[in-house]
């Protein structure tokens, strides 16, 4: 059956509205209401999945301190409803501690943390300058290892949840995008680690890791590269932007789905540990099977490997064990 780009759009509406309902559908927080008005801190809220992030929360029960970089930005988040904007560059130390006193001075306390600020750094790894690199490496992966820990106190006091944004870069990795997914991967490990640091504390931690939504953080990448005078005429690989589809994610879907996995772990009896949230069947196909991948691979040839059968036990086991959570 021939299907019309109008019937393609149509399906692809209702895939996406039926999972935002699956997520928002899954068990709350027995006794939590709207009313608790219960506070969470959002880095990186400016745009994208960010502010869809705090309209989304800041519209269903919580209070959002909005962590802004310009002043522009500072008053547009602050004009909504349920929002307190906070002047938060997550690579100034000093910003995050006047961050933190500012908010425990609020006493609202804290309940929840969604380090979502993030960049994207792009160039082959063997000629990508170590100032790039840092860069990448500061706002991605420093960036919530400082705040976490700047707000580490308000969260074990609520036995509160931190969510990290990480991407389906997390699990991939390609050419001339190695930096930022060596970020992304440090952040599915960083999210591990602390979810076994903060167990005894009773809190939750999870990563979302989005595929590709609409956003401006490849805007703000090809500006760096402008600004910086980049140029690909000494490079081994010519222009760092050929073949990696298109720049403008100005028509790419909303990352509305994105947002109710972020409310969903903060609202659940029963939060995941990922949320895997992509806007099409090739991006969940890729990165899963790129998991299966990495599994054939650690198991091929090593002197304790399992047999296909050993395998599949395995998977059973840990799908029963994911069931029963």
């Amino acid at each position: 059956m021939y299907l019309s780009k109008t019937n393609i759009d149509c399906i692809r509406n209702i895939c996406a509205l039926t999972l935002s309902i699956f997520f928002l559908s899954l068990p709350l927080l027995s006794g939590q209401s709207a009313s608790e008005d219960r506070a969470i801190l959002i880095t990186g809220t400016s745009s994208g999945i960010g502010l869809r992030m705090t309209e989304l929360l800041s519209t269903n029960g919580f209070f959002v301190y909005a962590g802004v970089r310009t002043a522009e930005d500072y008053a547009r988040l602050d004009a909504m409803d349920n929002v307190q904007a906070i002047q938060l560059d997550v690579t100034i130390q000093s910003e995050i501690d006047a961050a933190a006193e500012f908010v425990k001075a609020q006493g609202k306390g804290l309940y929840g943390l969604i380090n979502n600020a993030g960049v994207v750094v792009l160039g082959p790894l063997i000629e990508l300058s170590e100032e790039d690199m840092q860069f990448q490496l500061d706002v991605n992966l420093f960036g919530p290892y400082r705040v976490t820990k700047a707000f580490a106190d308000l969260l074990i006091e609520s036995k509160g949840r931190i969510m990290t944004t990480s991407s389906i870069s997390g699990i991939l990795a390609g050419q001339r995008m190695g930096a930022y997914s060596m970020s992304k991967h440090g952040v599915e490990a960083y999210t591990d680690a602390l979810a076994a640091e903060l167990e005894r504390f009773e809190i939750q931690v999870a990563a979302v890791e989005p595929g590709n939504y609409k956003s401006k953080i490849m805007a703000s990448m090809v500006e760096r590269m402008e600004k910086s005078g980049h140029t690909s005429e000494h490079s081994r690989y010519g222009s760092m932007l050929d073949g990696l589809g298109p720049l403008d994610r100005s028509n790419f879907k909303e990352p509305d789905d994105v947002a109710a996995a972020a409310l969903h772990f903060m609202t659940s009896i029963a939060p995941k540990r990922r949320y895997m949230v992509v806007p099409n069947e090739f991006e969940a196909k890729i990165t899963i099977q790129q998991v299966l991948r990495e599994l054939v691979q650690l198991n091929d040839d090593q002197p304790f490997s399992y047999t296909r059968d050993q395998l599949v036990e395995m998977l059973d086991e840990l799908l029963e064990e994911n069931e029963k959570k």
